[in-house]
């Protein structure tokens, strides 16, 4: 049999965490090999399992118990249930810690401190460990305490105080993300900081303790918005669909619909004027990048009344061929159906226990010689709980003794 090639297919990741951020880090690792093992609480599972509609169709075209936002994340995992709040459950997750290279958990500040689970506990038995704790605010500061999702990390982050139309046009107002996307960037995080600790034991021998915020990733991904208000003094604003800081960058509206039109340098710029009969518009205030931003009211209106007279696909192929970019505004299915999307096999389907093939998006992940498989189907509840524990040691009658008492 053919080694598995995949980056961290030697690595063992017991997934102690639920909803998204977390368990999102967790469905990254395990697409770069690892085996990750998903513990939820018996009869119940993670809370995303039932945020829904849409939830997953049987085979009979009846719903399943597996929402859409629990198949988002959780893929290629394998599941046990787990009452960690039991002394037996406290046990068996000593047990798989001290067999695992990474523990990821998303419990409130304390909470497994009080089961004998925390990192301390868990590195005494397993110095190689590396502790990867998810929250809302981080184990300290005053805020340390309370729970947090990303709509409100969004909020109390300034992402929302930049995102969404100005105030003085029609739908101006603070808007959030259309996608969770603090938790998914948390998630980002969370991974490289465990690949940085992987990293760090391979040369020292000792496992690490991580501590990742979803406020302290959002404030870290304002990015150029923090840093223009640093530099300037100025608070940055909503500005709709328009660049902040590079222009011309927004939506336009040809004869038959709105596309989006992003000049990146004056290479660029000049060559959009050329196509728009308009060489002119590349001189005196539009020249450069910064007269187009101070000037971009005035420039605006002659874009605008220019790409009028365009239809979109005229008008994208014409700015395609000279390297200006240029493209629809596309749904999520036409953005599924995109050639592009399809040629590098960005949707996969995977076998799942329910009797059907379940669509998930695949991993944006490519390696020239570690090639990733596709994903396997997010695991039903407890659907491992039997082949993990045998790994154990645990005999069947053991295992159905700790099911009779709800353990499991």
């Amino acid at each position: 049999m053919t080694p598995d090639q995949r980056p961290l297919s030697h690595l063992k990741v017991l997934d102690l965490s639920r909803i998204l951020a977390a368990p999102w880090t967790g469905q990254i690792l395990a697409d770069l090999g690892a085996d990750v093992i998903k513990v939820e609480r018996p009869g119940s599972g993670d809370d995303t399992r039932t945020w829904g509609p849409p939830f997953l169709k049987d085979a009979e075209g009846h719903d399943t118990r597996e929402a859409g936002y629990y198949l988002a994340v959780n893929a290629g995992k394998r599941s046990i249930t787990i009452r960690i709040d039991t002394p037996e459950g406290q046990q068996l997750v000593r047990e798989l810690a001290q067999n695992a290279d990474v523990v990821l958990e998303n419990y409130k500040v304390g909470t497994l401190k009080r089961y004998g689970l925390d990192a301390d506990a868990l590195r005494a038995i397993n110095p190689r460990l590396i502790f990867c704790s998810v929250t809302g605010f981080g184990q300290t500061g005053p805020r340390r305490d309370q729970p947090a999702y990303d709509f409100l990390i969004q909020a109390m982050g300034g992402l929302m105080s930049v995102t969404g139309e100005r105030d003085d046009r029609s739908g101006g107002g603070p808007q959030k993300v259309g996608i969770p996307i603090v938790d998914l960037m948390t998630g980002m995080y969370a991974a490289v900081a465990v690949l940085a600790a992987v990293a760090k034991r391979d040369r020292s021998g000792e496992g690490e303790t991580i501590d990742i915020s979803m406020l302290d990733v959002q404030v870290a991904t304002l990015a150029n918005q923090a840093m223009n208000h640093l530099v300037s003094g100025d608070t940055p604003q909503r500005n709709g669909n328009a660049h902040p800081n590079i222009q011309p960058q927004d939506v336009y509206a040809c004869s038959d619909g709105d596309v989006i039109l992003v000049v990146g340098n004056d290479r660029q710029y000049v060559k959009l004027c050329d196509v728009l009969g308009h060489p002119e518009w590349a001189e005196g205030d539009y020249a450069s990048n910064a007269g187009r931003v101070r000037n971009i009211g005035a420039l605006s209106a002659l874009l605008r009344d220019a790409f009028a007279n365009w239809t979109r696909a005229d008008l994208v192929a014409a700015l395609d061929a000279v390297g200006v970019p240029c493209g629809a505004i596309n749904t999520v299915p036409e953005v599924l159906a995109d050639p592009q999307v399809v040629a590098r096999g960005m949707l996969q389907h995977a076998a799942h226990p329910a009797g059907v093939e379940v669509p998930l998006i695949g991993t944006p992940m490519r390696f020239t010689d570690a090639a990733l498989r596709p994903r396997t189907a997010p695991p039903l509840l407890g659907q491992h709980s039997d082949e993990i524990l045998a790994t154990l040691g645990y005999s069947p009658e053991r295992i159905a003794a700790l099911r009779a008492t709800g353990v499991v």
